[in-house]
């Protein structure tokens, strides 16, 4: 027998080409265009988005998470993609009143989509310790200049390839062509994916560059900024905003990506400011999971008033203390980091906690 449910006058419909219903533990997204109503589930096959509070193009339903569309009458996908499908309810007009079936008339289908290359176990590949450099200072690279931050981080990056016989390599934000985040999480926790809602969409976004190194590959991370108005680099804070998704799995499916990791800073310019800098490094990294070697960034400032830069790259070029401190932050990280990975037997309940698992289930990671 039809479950029929009035859902109530029909003006109370018409005034918007959407509104999101929920009736009896069910969300439907019904939609007013062209004289007639349309009722599809208003869950969002891909995470679960609010199909009910999106906007409609045409006859389709867009969510407003990440811009999936389904016919507002059959909940089919858009066209190439009609095998993606949410359930459609029949939907009609009695006495004035809108009526509908809360039984559905067809069932929901996923298109079968290829696992994303960021969507796979977070197993430690075989092989020595791994240290990657993020050099976050903005360059022309059809210009290059002297980048004081980036030569300490290479000599600490060499020392620990030549020396500890680590793997190194180098990641320089100003190579790498990635969109800023665009605020899904402002949508909603969820709508902050892993992988990142960007790169899942984009694959031409090289995000995926640095995601791959700090969540699959490095066993030690070493950033490296300048200091620009007392702060980071402004592509410190493009990545780090892009970072978001690795912490927010923490947040919405107590999943920790960052396990015994560990993170070291090298922070140069010709203001001042640098405890400020580092101290904001401290904050984020550790929010994502990563923890500290004893004294955990090197740094070099000339101060307020010195205007003077080509004195500053003098300073540095020629400062064998100032290579020394890069190669012993290095050895540091690289040291603690063997002692984590050391002491990875410990309790799941302990390896996996996170900055909100006091108030979160614990349960296996996905």
């Amino acid at each position: 027998m039809a479950a029929w449910h009035d859902l109530g006058p029909v003006e109370a419909f018409t005034k918007q080409p959407v509104t999101e219903a929920k009736v009896k533990g069910q969300t439907l997204a019904l939609s007013y265009a062209n004289g007639t109503f349309g009722a599809i589930s208003g869950v969002c096959n891909h995470v679960g988005g609010p199909l009910g509070q999106g906007r409609l193009r045409g006859d389709y339903l867009e969510c407003p998470w990440h811009h999936w569309t389904f016919h507002r009458c059959t909940g089919k996908g858009e066209p190439g993609f009609e095998a993606d499908a949410v359930p459609m309810h029949d939907v009609k007009v009695e006495q004035g009143h809108v009526w509908v079936n809360l039984d559905a008339a067809t069932a929901r289908s996923h298109l079968p989509h290829p696992p994303h290359a960021l969507e796979r176990p977070l197993i430690r590949a075989p092989g020595p310790a791994r240290v990657v450099g993020l050099s976050t200072t903005a360059m022309d690279p059809s210009f290059p200049r002297y980048s004081t931050s980036e030569v300490l981080l290479q000599v600490a990056l060499d020392h620990a390839r030549e020396a500890l016989g680590c793997e190194s390599k180098m990641i320089r934000l100003s190579e790498l062509k990635f969109r800023p985040c665009e605020g899904y999480y402002s949508k909603a926790a969820r709508a902050c994916t892993w992988p990142c809602s960007i790169t899942q969409m984009d694959k031409h976004d090289e995000m995926q560059v640095v995601y791959d190194a700090l969540v699959f590959w490095a066993d030690v991370v070493v950033l490296a900024t300048p200091i620009r108005w007392g702060s980071a680099s402004a592509l410190y804070f493009k990545m780090a905003e892009r970072l978001n998704c690795v912490q927010n799995q923490v947040t919405i499916a107590n999943r920790v990506l960052i396990r015994n990791k560990v993170a070291a800073f090298i922070i140069t310019g010709g203001q001042d400011n640098i405890q400020a800098v580092a101290g904001n490094a401290l904050g984020f990294f550790a929010e994502l999971g990563f923890q500290f070697p004893q004294f955990p960034y090197i740094a070099h400032s000339r101060g307020w008033s010195a205007e003077d830069m080509e004195r500053n790259i003098e300073y540095v070029e020629k400062s064998e203390e100032l290579r020394r401190g890069a190669r012993e932050l290095v050895e540091r990280a690289t040291a603690f980091s063997t002692a984590l990975r050391a002491s990875a037997e410990a309790p799941e309940s302990i390896a996996r906690g996170g900055r909100k698992a006091h108030h979160l289930e614990l349960r296996p990671s996905v």
